[in-house]
């Protein structure tokens, strides 16, 4: 399901990841809006992601596996 929105988060800071697809992830607690950004420069928002879904995000041991597995279909996203 996709959905049009475009957020300019204040209080979110981009970590850069070890993943051989994302380059890094921001996430904004106060609107639970998820930012990934891919090589290639392709940028997704996924909205509606709960903290502990980023937590765990950032614990993955691979986090392009846990990225397609457990958020690319499971939120409403938008590209960017």
């Amino acid at each position: 399901m996709s959905l049009i929105f475009l957020h300019y988060a204040k209080n979110m800071k981009h970590m850069k990841v070890d993943s051989s697809d994302i380059v890094s992830v921001g996430y904004d607690s106060d609107v639970k809006i998820l930012e990934v950004i891919f090589y290639g420069g392709r940028t997704y928002q996924y909205a509606n992601v709960p903290i502990n879904v980023y937590e765990e995000l950032m614990r993955a041991p691979s986090i392009g596996s846990y990225f397609n597995t457990h958020i690319r279909d499971a939120y409403p996203h938008a590209k960017l």
